[in-house]
């Protein structure tokens, strides 16, 4: 027993021993080796390794009897006859050597080598950027096929792995949470999807049938472009209503503006008025419009930005149910020094009701194509019949420039000028056929589909030669025919090109640019660029569906701290 326990101590011994001792020997070899190396690094025999590069382009370097593909492409100059010539000499040839102790063609390859890699170090990034997202396709990937077997029956005696596919997928989407690139997920998130990988392995290994697998992603593929398709349905119709909806604070501010009017003496209704509102030699603009709010940026923005602005006359045309919000709003806000007047379309005595026609595409009871206010531009030498010249606004543009110098435009001997919508560029591009059923024998004998379109918006309207040749009565014409047949889609525009068919000429682009209110691709540039910017379209900026970052041009012209707008929560 003595001597049992005498061995202990001396093995304890021993193990104490080296654990002290030995780091001290350790540490005395290392510094001979690092005073070795630091020796070999003052030696100037020795070289670098040659690297060679096997990527984007090819050198043949002819070394001895030997072809070495550098990955370069060469010049006659330094891979030539001449240049193999020395080198045939020998490889221990040291005269073809550089100072540094390396050849001629080791030299290249080394610059070859630093050039190829700092073409991939510039090629890496793009390459991350691209497979940003690669972790969460696979992960959204793995979930797809783990919920694909939990829809097949359990084979016998397995129904711990529905168990373990169920916790995986929960773990799976409570890590990924609402991650959409690589950079977003958490080590976490890469764990569990190691852990979901090797589950489905096992799935696959237990479920062997692929055709069984192959139908049932095929199934859920289709029920998942159904519910996409029902989900755009239901996104444009939801579109659609809003956009001729009226909301619910324009309706309020209507009738505060109202109640206000017919609060106040009779004689205090009236705009002050000015005996040179039909003076010829003034700016004419005309306005249709059943929104107070939209009339007013119209006004305002036009106003502000022309020179000479006593002599701007602004005509706004509204039905009865509007005409005194429309009234009170200029009562109290006068257009600075131009003039307005409103004028109340049942007031017109020689104007009959208006009975929309046949029509194809849209629903031609849509208040958007039926209006009545939207048809009397028309009827523009009969509202104003000592007019000669005036410029037409819709009610949903922001005026960002001069519009007087309209008035200077050359005509050309035409009647309407407007910006036309002949280039493939335009996002309002059309063709006629796009609007008109050519198809009809007499609509596609009139009119060809080449010829170029144009849009409402802005439009300058020689009244003189629109008298002279009678034009709307060709508009009431087509009309009536329209009544006994489909011969367009509903709304004003496909009239427009057939009543002034060969009667326009193109304006310049920069009066107008057009999308605003369906298309969120317009270059800031061309707005800035544009004299005019139109919200054409269902996606109005009074709307809460409007494109946000148009809006800023059009609520620069509203003055969100008015009480009525307050009073009735629009902002």
């Amino acid at each position: 027993m003595k001597q049992f326990r005498r061995r202990t101590r001396i093995f304890i011994l021993s193990l104490l021993f080296l654990s002290v001792f030995a780091p001290i020997l350790l540490l005395h070899e290392s510094n001979g080796l690092v005073d070795d190396l630091s020796s070999l690094e003052e030696g100037v025999g020795l070289r670098e390794p040659v690297l060679k590069v096997y990527k984007d382009v090819k050198v043949d370097v002819t070394v001895g009897s030997r072809v070495v593909d550098s990955g370069i492409e060469s010049d006659d100059d330094d891979v030539g006859s001449g240049g193999n010539s020395d080198l045939m000499k020998g490889n221990g040839d040291l005269d073809a050597k550089g100072i540094n102790g390396q050849s001629h063609e080791e030299k290249r390859l080394g610059e070859v080598s630093r050039a190829t890699l700092g073409r991939d170090q510039d090629v890496q990034p793009q390459a991350r950027r691209v497979l940003m997202d690669t972790k969460v396709k696979e992960m959204k990937d793995q979930l797809i096929r783990a919920k694909a077997y939990l829809s097949f029956a359990v084979p016998a005696g397995n129904t711990h792995l529905i168990k373990e596919l169920r916790l995986r997928i929960k773990e799976l989407e409570r890590a990924m949470g609402d991650a959409t690139k690589d950079p977003d997920l958490s080590r976490r998130a890469f764990q569990r999807m190691r852990s979901m990988e090797h589950s489905l392995q096992k799935s696959a290994r237990i479920y062997p049938d692929c055709s069984s697998m192959v139908k049932k992603l095929r199934a859920m593929a289709n029920n998942a472009e159904e519910l996409v398709r029902v989900q755009k349905e239901q996104e444009s119709f939801l579109v659609q209503l809003a956009g001729r909806t009226t909301p619910k604070g324009l309706h309020c501010l209507s009738m505060r503006l109202t109640a206000e009017y017919f609060a106040l003496n009779p004689e205090e209704r009236k705009l002050p008025s000015n005996p040179d509102v039909h003076d010829s030699n003034r700016y004419h603009f005309v306005v249709f419009s059943d929104n107070v709010l939209a009339c007013s940026v119209v006004v305002d923005s036009t106003v502000s930005s022309a020179k000479e602005q006593g002599k701007i006359v602004f005509h706004v045309v509204t039905d009865s149910l509007n005409f005194a919000a429309f009234s009170m709003w200029f009562i109290l806000h006068p257009p600075k020094k131009a003039s307005v007047q409103i004028h109340n379309i049942d007031n017109f005595d020689w104007f009959t009701k208006y009975d929309p026609p046949n029509t194809y595409g849209h629903d031609s009871q849509d208040p958007r194509y039926s209006s009545t206010l939207n048809h009397l531009r028309f009827y523009l030498p009969d509202i104003f019949p000592t007019l000669n010249k005036i410029v037409l606004l819709d009610h949903d543009v922001v005026v960002r420039k001069d519009l007087t110098h309209l008035w200077r435009v050359n005509m050309m001997g035409k009647v309407n000028g407007a910006v036309k919508t002949c280039q493939g560029n335009d996002p309002a591009f059309r063709r006629m056929n796009l609007l008109l059923n050519l198809s009809d024998p007499m609509v596609g004998k009139r009119f060809s589909n080449e010829a170029c379109t144009w849009v409402f918006g802005v439009n300058v309207f020689d009244m003189q030669k629109w008298r002279k040749r009678n034009l709307t009565s060709v508009y009431n014409k087509y009309l009536q025919l329209g009544k006994k047949k489909p011969m367009w889609k509903a709304g004003t525009l496909p009239l427009g090109w057939m009543t002034f068919y060969n009667q326009t000429i193109g304006l310049d682009r920069k009066w107008q640019i057009h999308g605003l209110g369906y298309y969120s691709g317009v270059k800031q540039e061309d707005i800035e660029q544009a004299a005019v910017i139109h919200y054409d379209g269902v996606m109005k900026p009074w709307l809460d569906i409007g494109i946000e970052k148009y809006k800023t041009y059009w609520r620069k012209h509203v003055d969100f701290n008015h009480p009525y707008l307050q009073q009735c929560n629009i902002a």
